[in-house]
């Protein structure tokens, strides 16, 4: 199935990075979130192409209405059409198609297609992760202090990691936690699963340590398809990240309103 579901996510990059060079309609969701009619396209493509690999699955997607009836699905495909929308349009390479098919509320099978980076990442559950076929392995860094961390600027209270080169797109951003390539990746806000549901699974495969920003296990496949931030790292930063995060004042009005 893997092989299957890498395919699928392929011919989406194909097709997506063939129609990158512009002349698409583009728009502002609510909350000036971007979209164009190749997130769209693509949400139809994949939906076709995965229900054709698992019709019984479910269906979660940025660019498609939520169906309550995907809660009491066996399993559940999670996509993001364009996972890094602003990178895409703009012609950066910082984008990515998400796949992930989930089952009792964890990710089984992942693929993230990157095809303007030329990377395919996969995982399923029990296996390593790989990119372009290489078995990945995240960090074993133990300081926090001088952690790699993808941004394109460092606010104040984190100057003591550096900066890495960050990819628009947060699947992407978790990857690098998986191969290496970056130490720690937070988000500090209301998050959607499709946005990381395959990425989750490649980095635990990798060995990182993954999250809530509070420290929470992840669950997919919620009513909300919803979590509150998302803490992707190597083992040993986990509880020291975790710690600092709850310093920050948007996690500690979180744990007040919990």
């Amino acid at each position: 199935m893997l092989d299957a579901v890498a395919a699928a996510a392929a011919e989406a990059g194909a097709y997506a990075l063939a129609r990158a060079e512009g002349g698409f309609r583009r728009w502002e969701k609510a909350g000036g979130e971007p979209v164009c009619e190749i997130d769209l396209a693509v949400d139809r493509m994949l939906r076709a192409r995965l229900g054709a690999i698992d019709a019984g699955a479910g269906w979660l997607s940025e660019e498609s209405v939520d169906d309550p009836a995907r809660l009491a699905a066996p399993r559940l495909w999670v996509v993001d059409p364009i996972d890094g929308t602003r990178d895409y349009i703009r012609g950066r390479p910082g984008w990515a198609i998400s796949v992930a098919l989930v089952e009792a509320g964890r990710p089984v099978i992942a693929v993230l297609d990157a095809p303007a980076r030329g990377e395919i990442w996969r995982a399923r559950a029990g296996a390593p992760a790989t990119r372009n076929g290489a078995r990945l392995a995240a960090s074993t860094r133990t300081a926090l202090a001088g952690a790699r961390v993808p941004a394109d600027r460092l606010p104040r209270r984190e100057r003591d990691f550096v900066a890495v080169a960050k990819p628009n797109s947060i699947a992407l951003r978790i990857a690098m936690v998986a191969a290496g390539e970056a130490d720690l990746v937070a988000t500090l806000r209301w998050g959607h699963e499709w946005d990381i549901a395959a990425a989750v699974l490649i980095a635990e495969q990798a060995g990182a340590r993954v999250s809530d920003a509070l420290g929470a296990p992840l669950a997919f496949n919620t009513p909300s398809a919803s979590a509150f931030g998302v803490l992707a790292c190597a083992p040993a930063l986990h509880a020291p990240a975790v710690a600092r995060l709850a310093g920050y004042s948007e996690v500690a009005d979180r744990v007040q309103r919990r």
